[in-house]
């Protein structure tokens, strides 16, 4: 497990190569900017190596960077941040049971808000309901971001919202035409490619922290999903045809998950609320709806104020919908 929020020399050293770009700097130069000795050079080159990083060296002209591993590590995240607390502390791990637990672990120890836990591998991945999340190695994006904002407990679930919204907007960057399922997923083309899992630790009027979980279908092939599943789940690879740079897309959405976050506490819930239902695929669409208390269809209308699914029935009435499965029985147009 790796944990960072420096500036390590390795960074120093990645981020001088990547200046040179295809050209070399000597090992004299490493060593005056890094103030180390040469030899101290050459060890950080070696163990950097040995992480999957290329780096070519070659005498009388110095080393150069010529490949980078396909790693969620902070070596390769953090040049790509643009935010103040989301991934700055950065916990990192090969193969972890779940990413959800370890933050909320860490949480109560008083790990700080925008702490992340990133795996290359989940062996026992958190979905809602007590669900399973399958979780390949080194192919998809699972993480857990813990929280700290200043609301009332009941608030808490809009943050599940606010995290959709920049799922589904760093989506549509990178070219799918992402939708969100309420409350927590997202799909491309009708199939689900991302889902969202929040915790929460409260007191009557206060929240302790929230811990957001996300796993992402970055790379997954149709091999990669149980039987069960084929039919109804994607991947960005998939929909674009091509792999997905997992780095960069961690980095992006955390970019935008701060600044979601950021209009949230400042502005309240209204602006997420719009956003969420312009790229809702449930609103619009006659729904199945299962919940504790029994299984009913109707016509999936609006979000509340608060989040909550209004379900508009055939005798007229609309239902609040808190929490449960929803089934989209026909495509949004």
């Amino acid at each position: 497990m790796e944990m960072t929020n420096e500036l390590t020399q390795d960074a120093r050293i990645l981020n001088f190569l990547a200046e040179g770009g295809e050209g070399f700097i000597s090992g004299e130069a490493l060593s005056n900017r890094l103030g180390l000795s040469r030899t101290a050079v050459w060890k950080h080159v070696e163990a950097l190596r040995l992480k999957g990083y290329r780096i070519e060296a070659v005498p009388a002209k110095g080393y150069r960077l010529v490949g980078r591993p396909d790693r969620l590590s902070a070596l390769e995240l953090h040049p790509l941040l643009a935010t103040r607390a989301v991934g700055r502390v950065l916990h990192h791990h090969d193969t972890i049971g779940s990413t959800n637990a370890a933050a909320f672990r860490l949480a109560q120890d008083g790990a700080a808000h925008g702490t992340v836990v990133v795996a290359e591998q989940q062996t026992a991945g958190k979905g809602r309901r007590g669900r399973a999340w399958v979780s390949p190695p080194n192919l998809n994006l699972y993480f857990s971001a813990i929280l700290r904002p200043e609301l009332p407990p009941q608030r808490a679930p809009e943050l599940t919202l606010v995290a959709a919204v920049a799922l589904a907007e760093t989506l549509r960057d990178v070219g799918a035409d992402a939708a969100i399922k309420w409350p927590n997923d997202v799909q491309i083309a009708g199939k689900k490619v991302a889902g969202i899992l929040t915790e929460l630790s409260a007191e009557p009027e206060r929240v302790h922290f929230v811990i957001v979980g996300v796993g992402v279908n970055l790379n997954s092939g149709e091999e990669h999903f149980p039987d069960e599943l084929r039919a109804t789940a994607t991947s960005l690879a998939l929909s674009l045809g091509r792999p997905a740079a997992r780095a960069p897309f961690a980095a992006a959405l955390w970019n935008r998950l701060e600044t979601w976050l950021d209009t949230y506490l400042a502005t309240g819930f209204d602006a997420v609320r719009t956003r969420w239902k312009a790229l809702s695929s449930t609103l619009g669409v006659p729904v199945r709806v299962r919940t504790d208390r029994g299984d009913w269809e109707g016509f999936a209308e609006d979000i509340d104020p608060t989040g909550a699914l209004m379900v508009r029935m055939a005798d007229g009435r609309v239902e609040r919908v808190l929490a449960g499965d929803v089934e989209q029985l026909r495509p949004q147009r």
